[in-house]
Parts: structure tokens; C-alpha cells; sequence
């Protein structure tokens, strides 16, 4: 095992360029610090990030989004003279870009409102009224007293069919920002105090949760987590043009962490191409995949059939009693030494790879080595994620067989998060080394892996011992998980840094 002195240092990071002009350099302990960014929060909350790997990103809920609306609804409309309601139409037809809203209003008023579906605009508050003679085009309904309701371009119809309208585009077609009069060819947009006036509060709340997520949408720098029922949005300021120099692992509230580029789970160390790249190969290869992955396997000594059903790659045939690697096959024994690589492939040289049916078997053999390493921390995560939805359990029995408390029992529940964090970044350095060029980066990569993997491994099978022998195992496990999470930290500093300064080389163009 690495001493302290190994671990590496973080360095300083190419600078990226975010949507703003700032350059990551620039982002600093005092960021902006009580300065307003003009959209009602300070920037001083985008916490520095300490680590070459981490990206400054915010958190907002949908009351931020709609403060964050509101906010700019107020400041442009002070400045174009117009109601709210009629800002939002144009803040959204322009995508929020509020210097070229107030630059092209400026220049011709008429153009951009007509352009935005809103022509003249309304002077005073929208009502319902009835027209003495009027016949709704839609019912056909004409009697006396029949409530009615136009828009400035003065197509009207009967209150209830408006409504009608109105409500089938919110609920069932899920339209918001851009409903238009119901008159064919019409383009006129029907702005929020009408929308008010003639719907119900159902519609009206769901007329407004699309407006949110139009806001979103429609920024660059917004995403909403992917998580199932999650209404938090992420703002970060990552570019598109810099996501093969950085992967922009965010998190939120819900603890639910993803790649802002592509809003997959976190895929570090590798970037979204590869990562896209190396998802499509496995997709393509499916049948050899689906083999490769199988739960089971034969002991290498006396060939019994073995199911895995477990974190850890440390097997012991109950038969022989044979202890060896799930991974590579080999005893168990060698794990661990200096000269021994499970997680390395040898390349092959000379005779061994001149003829073309050679070459396209290591070809496969390259592929199958990479992907069931992969496939099978995706496995063992799974398996160990079923063993943290038992941790409470486990933590509860050991708590009443050791009499320790219920804050001291919490070392297993911190060793189940970090085996889950490291397999998630384990699995995802298979899919990276697959692709890469070798060279002496490549191995200083591949020893970190092994290193890692090592520590994963120990961990795994340590958290796996009956409840009766966890108390006596607590400091070895807490130490253990301290350094599997530090070792995670090593690999990903490095991966991290040569991709900001674009030092990796690749077999493949991404």
C-alpha cells in the first residue's frame, strides 16, 4: 500500500472558459463575492472547487427558478415599459438572452412584438364580456348573455370554449410558452393573466410548472437532475467545447450525482464522447456481452459451477475450497503482489499479432477483457447496493450484539457509500483504458486502477463478514474506507489533470 508521500498533487488546471467569459482561474475563494449576477443570487455561492475533478455548479430549486424569472420579468419590463406578463413572452422568444431582447426592442419595438406573437399590446386588465348577437365559431352557442372572450387581434369565442382550449393544451399537450389564439393562422400568444382569467387552478399550476421548465430548457447553463421526481435544476456554466477536457460531475440535493454534459450517472474518469463511444460498442456487441456477463462461472480446480453473490472478487469454492479471482480466474493467492496486473491487458507483439486472424481475435480479446472488468464492477455495485439497503439492518444487529451506540455503528453505512462511489468510478476507468494509447501515462493510470481496485476489494470483503465479527473489524474498516476514497481522490486528480491540458492520446477518434 502507498504511504501519504504518494499521493498526488493536485496542481494547478488549464483554464476553462465558462458561458460568462470567466476563466477557472478566476474563480477564486472571493468569487464574486457579494456581487449580484442579475439574476437574484450572488455569485459568492458557487463554492470553489478544491480538486482538479470538481466543477463550480449551484443548486435551485423551483423557487429559485421562479425568483430567477421573476427577477429578470421586473427588470426588463422597467425598461421596455411593458406589463410582466407580456416580458415573459418576449424574455422566452428570445431565450432569455435579455442584452439582444433590449438591443433589437430598442431598435424596432414593432418588429420583435410581432415577431413574438404579441403585436399591441393590451392597456388595461383582460375580461370576459358579452356581445350582444355573437355566435362562438367553435360551439356555435349564441345566446343572450354568453360570456366571450379576444385577444388584441380580436378573434373571439365563448368563454367555456376558450377555456376548453386552453386547458387541452396545457394538460394534455403540455404547451405553455407558446399558445397561440385558437383561430387558425393566427399567431398571436396567449400571455399568463389570460390564461388566469379563463382556467382553473389545476391548470393554472400546471400552466406554470411548464413555464418552469421552459426557463430551464431553454438556458445553456440549466439542466434538471434526471433523478426520478427530482425538481431540483443545476446551474453550471461548463461549455460544450470543454467537455473532452472535463467531466462535469454535479450533485443534487437528493444526493443524486450525474454528468452535466450528457445528465448520464457520473461517468468519471472518461469523457462523454468516450463514454458514448464505449456505450454504442457495447450495445453493438451485445451477444458477446450478454455472455461475458453471466453470473456464473466454473472453479478453475475442480470445475464445480460457482454463483457470485457478492461485492467482493475473492471466491472460495465450497466444493474444493479453492480460493481464486472472479475477474481473472487465477488463485487468489497472487492478488496483491508487485509483478501481478489483474487489471492490466498485455498487449501482444510480433508473430502473435502479424496475421489477420490473430489480430481480430486479440481485437476481441482486447474488448472482452476490458468490458467484463466493466461489466462486472457494474455487477458488484449492483450487489453491493443490496447490501447497503441492508446496512441499517446489519447496523441495528450490530448495535444490539456490541452494545455500541447508534452513532458508532455508523462506520458500516460510510463504508457501504464509499464502495459504492468507488466501483461507480472503477467501472467507468475500464471504459477510459480501453481507449487509450499506451505509453508511460497508461501505466502510472493502471497502477492507480490497481491500487484502487485493491482497496475496493479488501473493503468489500471486510464489510461482507458475519455482524459477530464487525465490532472487532471497525477501526480496519474505517481506516479501509479512508483509503479506498483516497485512492478514488489520486486516480481521479490525474485523469482529470491530463485532460485539461488535453495529454491523454487515444486509439480512436472522439
Amino acid at each position: 500500500m502507498d504511504s501519504d508521500d504518494d499521493m498526488m498533487s493536485a496542481g494547478s488546471a488549464d483554464e476553462l472558459d465558462f458561458d460568462d467569459g470567466t476563466q477557472a482561474s478566476d474563480l477564486g475563494s472571493d468569487f464574486g463575492a457579494g456581487q449580484d449576477d442579475g439574476f437574484g443570487y450572488e455569485k459568492d455561492i458557487f463554492t470553489n472547487p478544491q480538486k482538479p475533478y470538481e466543477v463550480n455548479f449551484k443548486v435551485l430549486s423551483p423557487a429559485d427558478i421562479q425568483s430567477q424569472q421573476d427577477q429578470q420579468f421586473e427588470d426588463v419590463s422597467n425598461i421596455v415599459e411593458l406589463p410582466p406578463e407580456q416580458t415573459a413572452i418576449l424574455l422566452r422568444h428570445m431565450r432569455w438572452n435579455q442584452e439582444k431582447l433590449l438591443e433589437s426592442y430598442m431598435d424596432n419595438p414593432k418588429k420583435v412584438l410581432e415577431s413574438a406573437g404579441l403585436g399591441p399590446t393590451f392597456a388595461e386588465e383582460p375580461k370576459t364580456v358579452a356581445v350582444p348577437g355573437f355566435c362562438c365559431e367553435i360551439c356555435f352557442e349564441d345566446s343572450n348573455g354568453l360570456q366571450t372572450y379576444a385577444l388584441k387581434c380580436g378573434h373571439r369565442f365563448c368563454a367555456d370554449c376558450y377555456a376548453n382550449y386552453l386547458t387541452g393544451k396545457v394538460k394534455e399537450e403540455g404547451e405553455a410558452a407558446r399558445i397561440q389564439c385558437p383561430q387558425d393562422g393566427c399567431h398571436r400568444i396567449v400571455d399568463a393573466k389570460s390564461l388566469r382569467l379563463l382556467t382553473d387552478r389545476e391548470v393554472q399550476s400546471r400552466y406554470d410548472v411548464l413555464l418552469t421548465r421552459t426557463y430551464v430548457d431553454d438556458k445553456d447553463n440549466l439542466k434538471w437532475c434526471p433523478g426520478a421526481d427530482c425538481e431540483y435544476a443545476i446551474d453550471c456554466a461548463v461549455k460544450k467545447r470543454d467537455l473532452m477536457r472535463v467531466v462535469p460531475t454535479v450533485q443534487c440535493k437528493n444526493n443524486h450525482s450525474f454528468c452535466f454534459g450528457c445528465t448520464l450517472n457520473d461517468h468519471q474518469p472518461g469523457p462523454c464522447s468516450l463514454v458514448k463511444k464505449w456505450l454504442k460498442k457495447c450495445e453493438d456487441d451485445s451477444e458477446t456481452s450478454n455472455w461475458i456477463s453471466a453470473n456464473t462461472k466454473e472453479c478453475p480446480k475442480c470445475n464445480s459451477t460457482i454463483e457470485k453473490n457478492g461485492g467482493c472478487n475473492h471466491m472460495t469454492c465450497r466444493k474444493c475450497k479453492h480460493e481464486y479471482c472472479w475477474m481473472c480466474m487465477g488463485p487468489w493467492s497472487e492478488h496483491g503482489t508487485s509483478w501481478y496486473n489483474c487489471n492490466r491487458f498485455e498487449e501482444k507483439s510480433g508473430a502473435d499479432a502479424r496475421d489477420a486472424q490473430t489480430k481480430s481475435r486479440h481485437s476481441l480479446e482486447r474488448y472482452l477483457h476490458y468490458y467484463n472488468r466493466y461489466a462486472n464492477h457494474e455487477q458488484s455495485a449492483k450487489l453491493d447496493k443490496d447490501l447497503y439497503l441492508k446496512t441499517e439492518k446489519k447496523m441495528q444487529s450490530l448495535q444490539s450484539q456490541s452494545n455500541m451506540s447508534w452513532i458508532e455503528v455508523q462506520f458500516l453505512d460510510s463504508a457501504s457509500k464509499a464502495l459504492q462511489a468507488c466501483r461507480q468510478t472503477l467501472k467507468w476507468t475500464y471504459a477510459f483504458a480501453f481507449y487509450l494509447q499506451r505509453n508511460n501515462m497508461t501505466e502510472i493510470f493502471e497502477d492507480n486502477q490497481k491500487d484502487l481496485e485493491m482497496a475496493v476489494e479488501n473493503l468489500s470483503g471486510m464489510f461482507e463478514k458475519p455482524v459477530a465479527e464487525l465490532a472487532g473489524l471497525k477501526v480496519d474498516i474505517l481506516d479501509k474506507t479512508t483509503y479506498c476514497l483516497r485512492r478514488r481522490e489520486i486516480l481521479l486528480i490525474d485523469t482529470a489533470e491530463n485532460l485539461k491540458k488535453e495529454s491523454w492520446q487515444f486509439n480512436t477518434e472522439l
